[in-house]
């Protein structure tokens, strides 16, 4: 089976499970991986990806001799490397190329047979070059703010890569417009059902869960507004982010600080610890300003995981997530819908809400688990 070199632009990140879980799971299907890192983050992350990221290698690392040997024993491939090269416009030419050498010598001495990036911006051109240079296919994954917001020379990396993943339909067609030629499948993001213990609780806290950066697409603000509608409800908020003053100011305005409280950031194993004994899990998510969408959230397949309802925003990938039978969905931007889908979920009996936990977990098992996102994207990058 391939060994897959990993381009990241910053790893590891507290927020960005998936890319830790991903490389985990290959790893455990037979694939060797190589983690290739841009900048080695320092900050707050998983225990899992503080140790996976041991054994990544910067590209700063790579010695200014092996890249010269790289330089000078192109791949047969080599000539598109340059050619995209010319056609993306975002990057500096001379540094994307010079690093993406770095990138190809370091691939080489860990025997790549294919690179794959996450987000579809810097690490994916970079990842590109490096193996046009060197001669080994490439694929990428596109998440959300990168397609929507930031799209980067989207449509030439599209054509360039062997295989590009969208982590849902919605976001495979959109792609399939804008690159009608190029090869897209659509493989969730998948999670580990067997890390989520549902709580076996008669008598769960009579409240919410909120996981999520506080940044406008998260919809916190519109979630504070049901709550002032939807006077049963209470709610934790996990996460931090640059909207904290603002909706901690927001709450207060509301009269409704004394059913919220803001948590700050947790690890997955506090979540894992804590997350089973909510009565629900509600993701208010939304289109933010710049074009922000999320597309697959994890998050939300970690709560099903844990057996709880969901109340959603009926957006994207988490239509195909979520269902009636595990949960009740809000239109995007409008609280007075969320309020209406709070107020469902708090209506049911006991029976009811563990049934629909149960039916929850059950979907993630069948048709969101890690271990289905894995398969399908070892077959993705064979085929590749």
């Amino acid at each position: 089976m391939k060994k897959i070199g990993y381009v990241l632009a910053d790893f590891p990140i507290l927020s960005e499970t998936f890319v830790g879980d991903e490389m985990r799971a290959m790893a455990k299907r037979g694939h060797a991986i190589q983690p290739i890192v841009m900048h080695l983050s320092a900050g707050p992350a998983q225990t899992a990806d503080k140790l996976l990221a041991r054994s990544a290698r910067t590209v700063a690392s790579a010695s200014r001799q092996s890249a010269l040997r790289t330089l000078l024993r192109p791949g047969r491939s080599a000539f598109s490397a340059l050619s995209f090269l010319m056609k993306q416009k975002k990057l500096s030419r001379r540094s994307l190329f010079w690093n993406a050498i770095k990138i190809g010598a370091i691939a080489r001495e860990y025997g790549c047979d294919h690179l794959h990036a996450h987000f579809s911006g810097g690490a994916t051109a970079h990842a590109i070059v490096a193996a046009r240079w060197i001669g080994i296919p490439v694929s990428f994954v596109c998440h959300g703010h990168d397609v929507y917001a930031e799209p980067e020379d989207l449509p030439v990396k599209l054509e360039a890569a062997n295989a590009v993943v969208a982590v849902c339909k919605d976001m495979e067609a959109d792609l399939r417009r804008l690159a009608p030629r190029s090869n897209v499948a659509t493989i969730h993001c998948g999670t580990d059902p067997d890390n989520f213990t549902p709580a076996q609780d008669a008598s769960p806290s009579p409240k919410l869960l909120f996981i999520g950066r506080l940044i406008p697409c998260k919809g916190v603000d519109d979630l504070l507004s049901a709550l002032a509608v939807q006077t049963n409800a209470a709610v934790d908020i996990v996460g931090d982010g640059p909207l904290m003053k603002e909706l901690r100011q927001q709450a207060e305005a509301l009269g409704v600080a004394d059913r919220v409280n803001f948590l700050g950031a947790r690890t997955r194993d506090w979540i894992v610890e804590n997350g089973p004994h909510y009565l629900g899990f509600v993701a208010p998510f939304k289109q933010g300003p710049d074009g922000t969408k999320d597309t697959g959230p994890v998050v939300i397949k970690e709560a099903m995981a844990m057996g709880l309802p969901v109340v959603a925003s009926r957006q994207m990938g988490i239509k195909e997530m979520v269902s009636p039978e595990t949960g009740f969905f809000a239109e995007p931007a409008d609280p007075a819908t969320l309020a209406q889908a709070i107020e469902r979920l708090y209506r049911l009996s006991p029976a009811q809400r563990a049934e629909m936990g149960r039916r929850a977990r059950q979907r993630v098992i069948e048709s969101f688990s890690l271990d289905a996102s894995s398969r399908a994207l070892s077959q993705f990058v064979e085929a590749a």
